[in-house]
């Protein structure tokens, strides 16, 4: 049976793409055992090599190791993030801590580690290039950050320390996923659903089929606190239903996330004390741009209180139009609670801008919006055009396929967009690649992108919201970052940059979706294919920097409660009964315990910081949003969306993965130092 194993071989198919339909869920187990073997004697020759450590035999040839491995980890852990099953599940609750354990064999390999620092400390007299300069650099902090120059006792504690940790994070995520799933709200009226557009209603009434649940209406949840749809429905009962199910998830029951956060933040900090750091944070931002927790805790203190006073004045607003209509219908009037504020944000946008989101949603329908705004702006900018493959394997049908041509028409990429929610897949939205970039292998790039777009009923529109749209936009930011990638070696292809860069291209690429002329190209009438009017469309310009004191109240709230958690000692870490407790006194330490404005992310769903590698490093989003709005700035400075303009940043930022030092590749694009006032001009913030 192993001789028939698709992940034995490089797949056949064009841009390695995996061979989806001829994957089995049974393949995974022998190919990563398989993989794991193959590695370790090729890491094992490499150690052993009677010859001298030189580039070649040593680095070059570790890059070249663990290809059966590579392709067999790539494809289970995008498919387990976004269309799961038992199975799968089970065979990562076996598998993670089997190679947290081939990963330290690896890396505290005391002769291979011999062998790259002799490397290292003569790296001057290689007479490399700046590239290969850069992964003899990257290679040791690996290992150093891994533990290998430790003594052997530390290393032993080490990795035990790895393999329960690996234990832990899939526990989460996976109590996520089913906390996620079984918070979904069910409805047994349409008249609670008053507010919602038919479309909208369709939908709810398609989760509920889906589950056997027929003549009822089905609310899924997204990952954050908020719900979207808070901000249409009328029935108050209904939208506090909704928010205490989100704001509950992964609190009690075999969901339970409360013990798995406790025991997880206190085996990272004493990993990160063993490893010679105070806790976990400074560990890990002592390779991230920031380098430190006092940096990152300045900036989020330095514009916290800018937000929240927006917040605060925008919830006066609000109250104060609840007070009014209750004074006009001779009903009591009430407090305004977190499950109203998106409520009466709409109202409030709607009165100031004279729209509300059911106006402009059927202007932004998903399939122009990906090919007229997403694709088009890429074009304008890079050159690439998009052809849809329909004769390639894919894992589930909504999934489509683009070959992506650079813009002298040679291939480049491929391209799989997976929009649509399902039981089966995580919330939220990311990117992911299944094959990197490298001329080291020659390899060109297959990326996704996934997102959590309701799916509309057969033969109806997918109408999306304008945060919905960022959200498209934003994501192929980071297809592109990937498709762009124009190095030699793996380990600094593409997206392989620290958390606080990688969401630079991403949130650059989100104004794109605000630009008029790529905005007036997309916003186009689903049924009429009539643009836009320009004075809605103004007003949708105009409504942008709405409601931010809100999301960036938010936002940091959430960042706050990152470094809290990983500003701590072993002897600091909380009881699972404290979790709450723990969580509560952060915020308020933080001046943000403001119950109007929750977190955008609770503790035992915070997925970014628990399970998805982002652990001390949720304020990258802001800090690399400061990037991303210089960038912006140095657009329309330099004439808005043009090739020319593009091609700049292609070839110092887009093109380069990690092949340099990140701060370094943003001043040789930008010519000096970030600057905050372009992210608070944009938030509306100044």
């Amino acid at each position: 049976m192993m001789t028939e194993n698709p992940f034995l071989k490089e797949s056949p198919l064009p841009y390695q793409l995996p061979p989806f339909d001829r994957i089995q869920d049974s393949d995974y187990r022998s190919a990563f055992e398989a993989g794991m073997g193959e590695q370790l004697r090729e890491v094992a020759a490499i150690a052993n090599n009677p010859k001298a450590a030189d580039f070649e035999n040593t680095l070059v040839a570790l890059e070249c190791s663990g290809q059966l491995l590579q392709r067999v980890s790539t494809v289970f852990f995008c498919l387990n993030q976004c269309n799961t099953n038992d199975e799968l599940q089970k065979i990562e609750i076996e598998m993670m801590p089997k190679l947290a354990v081939h990963r330290d064999a690896i890396l505290l390999d005391p002769t291979l580690y011999a062998r790259i620092d002799s490397l290292y400390r003569r790296r001057e007299s290689l007479k490399l290039d700046a590239e290969s300069m850069q992964l003899i650099q990257r290679k040791h902090i690996q290992f150093v950050r891994a533990g290998a120059s430790l003594p052997e006792t530390a290393k032993e504690r080490l990795r035990i320390l790895n393999e329960q940790i690996s234990s832990l994070i899939t526990q989460f995520k996976q109590n996520v996923l089913k906390a996620t799933k079984a918070g979904a709200v069910l409805v047994d009226s349409a008249d609670a659903l008053q507010g919602l557009s038919t479309s909208q209603i369709g939908t709810a009434a398609h989760a509920a089929a889906a589950r056997d649940l027929r003549g009822k209406w089905l609310i899924a949840l997204q990952n954050t606190t908020s719900q979207p749809l808070l901000a249409q429905l009328k029935n108050r009962e209904l939208r506090e239903r909704l928010f205490r199910s989100s704001i509950e998830r992964g609190s009690s029951g075999d969901a339970d996330n409360t013990p798995v956060i406790g025991q997880l933040v206190k085996l990272q900090a004493e990993r990160a004390a063993l490893l010679g750091y105070p806790n976990h944070a400074s560990y890990q931002l002592a390779d991230e741009s920031a380098q430190t927790t006092q940096a990152v805790d300045k900036m989020l203190g330095d514009i916290a209180p800018v937000a929240l006073a927006r917040a605060k004045a925008d919830e006066a607003e609000m109250q104060k139009l609840i007070d009014s209509e209750a004074a006009a219908s001779g009903t009591k009037p009430f407090t305004l609670q977190p499950w109203d504020w998106p409520y009466y944000a709409e109202r409030l946008r709607k009165a100031r801008y004279d729209f509300d989101q059911t106006q402009v949603a059927p202007y932004f329908e998903l399939n122009r919006v990906l090919l007229d705004g997403v694709f088009y702006a890429a074009h304008e900018l890079y050159g690439l055009t998009f052809k849809e493959r329909t004769d390639l394997p894919v894992y589930q049908a909504d999934v489509r396929v683009f070959e992506v041509f650079d813009a002298d028409a040679t291939p480049l990429a491929l391209f799989l967009g997976d929009y649509f929610a399902r039981d089966n897949k995580a919330g939220g939205a990311w990117m992911a690649s299944y094959v990197k970039q490298s001329h080291l292998f020659k390899l060109k790039p297959v990326v996704a992108n996934h997102l959590n777009i309701p799916k509309p009923q057969a033969g109806q529109p997918a109408l999306l919201t304008f945060d919905e749209v960022t959200f498209l936009f934003h994501e192929f930011g980071h297809a592109i970052h990937g498709m762009l990638s124009n190095v030699r070696y793996p380990l600094l292809s593409g997206t392989a940059v620290p958390p606080d860069f990688v969401e630079y291209p991403s949130q650059f690429n989100e104004m794109w979706a605000r630009e008029p002329a790529v905005l007036r190209h997309f916003a186009r009438h689903y049924r009429t294919g009539e643009p836009m009017p320009q004075a809605l469309l103004d007003k949708v310009l105009a409504a942008q920097k709405f409601g931010q004191g809100y999301a960036t109240t938010e936002y940091i709230a959430a960042a706050m409660l990152d470094q809290s958690w990983y500003q701590i000692s072993m002897a600091q870490a909380p009881a699972a009964n404290d979790v709450a407790a723990f969580e509560a006194a952060a915020l308020h330490k933080g001046g943000l315990d403001y119950p109007a404005v929750p977190p955008r992310y609770r503790s035992t769903y915070f997925s970014h910081i628990f399970a998805l590698g982002y652990s001390s490093g949720y304020y990258a989003y802001l800090w690399s949003e400061v990037l991303a709005r210089d960038t912006g700035e140095w657009f329309h400075l330099h004439g808005g969306l043009t090739r020319a303009n593009g091609d700049i940043l292609r070839a110092k930022v887009l093109s380069r993965g990690r092949s340099a030092d990140p701060d370094r590749l943003f001043q040789d694009f930008y010519g000096g130092e970030p600057d905050i006032r372009p992210l608070l001009e944009y938030r509306g913030l100044t």
